[in-house]
């Protein structure tokens, strides 16, 4: 149903949110004690909401993610605060919005010492917490007692298999979980692992879609209307998928491990990604498949009514107060800073379909500096709201790349087989409306309705029969922003740009290579071809 805009309306949708109580579902054994729930937290490296079988995706198969869906709860409307790896994951982490994080907010830095995270406070009320693959990442976590910091627990990393194909990580994730399972998941307590899949994020084995994974590019009902309809573009994408359908697998086994131990009915399973697809206008953007994600969740022993499709909107903010109301853990006592976030146990607790609770009626998105490469270390700073059916964006500095600059390789966008060929297009004179829309100026606001144009690519900003939305939307917008006291709102935002990165020899990048410091910038950025950068025919 289409919602109808008016003051009363948007007055509405700002009720406050709060902070999450004790809700607690911990399931009770034959002798009464109470019995926290085990969590397994499963995340995608680069993966949309869109390309999942529960989402309607026909050229993915995900029959893990799908059985959890049906199993448990599926979020129609799940997104990140951030859509670059190490923000979104900080967010996760913490239950704050990237601006609230200070250098956390940004990728490849630092992580602030002075937030706690929830797997901190989880080991710190007995819970066993370990990781494998990616946990917090890229970037330096910070040393505890002459350490390294360990915010997603104690790595299991020794075990080691042959991947399909050579760009994809010869970690063992399956046998590692179950080496934890068996020292550290059996002795009673109750644990939180992390699975950190390094798929589907680049780079790709280009054709492996086909030539492994059995697929054809004809069925790809869809090219979004951003890049091209090209064979090589399709190609792309099926190896995509065929990096997803990995990541799904690896769960599908560890499920069976936990059904074989028995521990299956009182594990929350969690399967997401941190951001959207690897793809130019998608991860490290501020539209739909960038931030639109997918969410699973399934625990039989707490969940009612299992095979509910939930339409609230839902944030990457809620998972931390989830996990340690879940675990029966005051947040209040827990050492957190206080969380934007609401906790989903009271949607495990309903029995309801479709909307859940009215006080989900928007979320809120953002960036800041994600890869190297702009004039004075400058990030793109967004900010965005969606609610009902629009998803409005404020470019805070519209005079700046959005994907970053050409002398640098565009470096927010990963080298890839798309990004090559709207690249070319452009140079060669043949069509420049697809680098547009990915590496062009964008302006200083953006509206799309998310029902007509899932895409967005109609900007409705500036049209009168949408004023009333745009303003109403904007000023919903910043007044959360001022109270949350987002610097880019009430402060000194540019502090994000003077932010270090985790390795200072990056610091003044695009300097450098602009006065020749750097005579082949393109060897220190591999996430992007050689060819991204528009200076490197000069220098052959």
């Amino acid at each position: 149903m289409k919602i109808n805009y008016n003051s009363s309306i948007i007055k509405a949708l700002s009720l406050s949110v709060l902070i999450p109580g004790n809700l607690a579902m911990c399931t009770r054994d034959h002798a009464g004690n109470s019995q926290p729930p085990n969590i397994l937290f499963c995340i995608a490296d680069d993966a949309s909401f869109h390309h999942f079988g529960m989402a309607g995706c026909s050229w993915v198969e995900t029959p893990v993610f799908d059985r959890v869906a049906s199993e448990g709860l599926f979020f129609n409307n799940c997104y990140t605060s951030n859509a670059k790896s190490a923000p979104s994951r900080a967010s996760i982490l913490t239950g704050r919005y990237s601006w609230q994080l200070k250098e956390g907010g940004n990728h490849i830095t630092n992580f602030p010492s002075e937030f706690k995270v929830f797997t901190e406070a989880l080991s710190d009320n007995g819970y066993m917490v370990a990781y494998t693959g990616k946990g917090w990442a890229p970037g330096n976590p910070g040393m505890v007692d002459g350490q390294p910091r360990l915010l997603t627990g104690k790595h299991y990393n020794k075990n080691r298999t042959t991947a399909p194909t050579a760009s994809m990580s010869t970690e063992d994730y399956v046998a590692n979980f179950i080496e934890f399972l068996d020292k550290d998941g059996s002795g009673g307590k109750p644990w939180f692992f992390w699975f950190g899949s390094r798929e589907p994020h680049r780079a790709y084995e280009y054709g492996s879609g086909i030539t492994l994974g059995g697929k054809s590019t004809d069925m790809i009902d869809e090219v979004p209307p951003f890049w091209p309809d090209t064979e090589e573009v399709r190609t792309d994408m099926l190896d995509y998928a065929f990096e997803i359908e990995y990541f799904d697998t690896q769960i599908g086994k560890m499920l069976d491990e936990l059904e074989k131990r028995g521990m299956l009915d009182n594990t929350i399973i969690v399967v997401t990604s941190d951001n959207g697809m690897p793809f130019p206008r998608a991860k490290a953007n501020n539209y739909e498949y960038s931030h639109h994600l997918p969410l699973a969740i399934m625990w039989k022993s707490g969940i009612n009514k299992p095979g509910r499709k939930i339409n609230d909107l839902v944030n990457f903010v809620d998972l931390a107060p989830t996990f340690l109301d879940a675990a029966a853990i005051e947040w209040e006592s827990s050492g957190m800073h206080s969380s934007p976030g609401k906790s989903l146990v009271n949607i495990f607790k309903s029995r309801k379909d479709g909307k859940v609770d009215p006080e989900r009626s928007y979320t809120l998105l953002g960036r800041e500096r994600d890869d190297i490469g702009r004039p004075d270390n400058q990030g793109y700073p967004i900010r965005a709201i969606i609610s009902g059916d629009f998803l409005y964006i404020n470019n805070l500095k519209p005079h700046l790349m959005p994907a970053g600059n050409p002398e640098t390789g565009y470096l927010d966008i990963d080298g890839s087989p798309t990004k090559t060929i709207i690249l070319d297009m452009m140079r060669d004179g043949v069509d420049s409306s697809y680098y547009t829309l990915s590496m062009g100026l964008r302006p200083a606001e953006e509206l799309y309705n998310l029902r007509e144009d899932s895409f967005c690519v109609g900007n409705l900003a500036g049209e009168e029969q949408y004023a009333s939305i745009q303003g109403e939307l904007r000023e919903l917008l910043f007044s959360h922003l001022r109270e949350q006291e987002d610097p880019r709102v009430v402060g000194d935002g540019d502090i994000f740009d003077r932010y270090p990165y985790d390795d200072p020899s990056s610091w003044d990048f695009y300097e450098k290579v602009v006065d020749g410091t750097i005579k082949e910038p393109w060897t220190l950025t591999p996430w992007v071809n050689p060819t991204d950068y528009e200076a490197y025919k000069k220098h052959e």
